[in-house]
């Protein structure tokens, strides 16, 4: 298997094409993961029975993910050469192999985690803006803008990781004295800091 990084928001129809993928005969996609499974075989190389087997082992795979059991996304996958046995070959072992392929090139890869990062818009009193920017640096947030809002108040509109904010609501209102609000919507996923990482992956091990 050829492994890639797949890139979002790409046009299926004009992405998967011989173009770009000469041997292609067919592709499965899914959006929301963002992956992609290239059936690029030639000269009969896998029986075509069995491609669907490797597949549905490959999907296993990125299902469970290959650290902390976190699944993996933004993968296309190129199925272009294998070997089967006429007496031992079925899908049971192909399904085996689709998966333990993709587990050994995922981690030679260096994989790392990624972590939901949210778009915060927080209304706060001016005498209170040092308090909360503060705060928002020390939860690995960042500030991308200011604005003026009613009459003694700012609002400030910020990235931060969710894991980060998950109890802000209290924080805020101990901050700003019970005048502070906030709203918050899910922006992108950024990968997690390596010392975050280790964290994260130390306590999945301990469970």
């Amino acid at each position: 298997m050829r492994v890639s990084h797949l890139p979002r928001e790409i046009e299926p129809e004009e992405y998967f094409t011989k173009s770009n993928f000469s041997h292609l005969r067919a592709y499965h996609y899914d959006k929301p993961s963002n992956f992609a499974f290239l059936d690029c075989i030639s000269g009969g190389s896998i029986p075509n029975q069995f491609i669907p087997a490797v597949e549905k082992g490959v999907r296993e795979r990125l299902a469970m993910g290959v650290l902390g059991g976190y699944p993996m996304q933004d993968i296309c996958i190129e199925l272009f050469f294998g070997k089967d046995h006429p007496v031992d070959s079925n899908e049971t072992a192909f399904r085996m192999a689709g998966s333990h392929c993709l587990q050994e090139i995922a981690l030679a890869a260096s994989p790392v985690l990624l972590e939901p990062i949210v778009s915060m818009e927080i209304s706060v009193p001016e005498e209170n803006m040092g308090d909360v920017t503060g705060d928002l640096n020390s939860r690995r947030g960042q500030v991308v803008g200011i604005e003026p809002a009613k009459a003694g108040m700012q609002i400030i509109k910020a990235t931060a990781p969710l894991a980060e904010v998950t109890k802000y609501a209290r924080v805020l209102q101990g901050m700003t004295v019970g005048q502070g609000t906030f709203s918050m919507e899910l922006s992108h996923y950024e990968p997690v800091p390596y010392p975050e990482q280790k964290k994260i992956l130390a306590a999945n091990a301990k469970e």
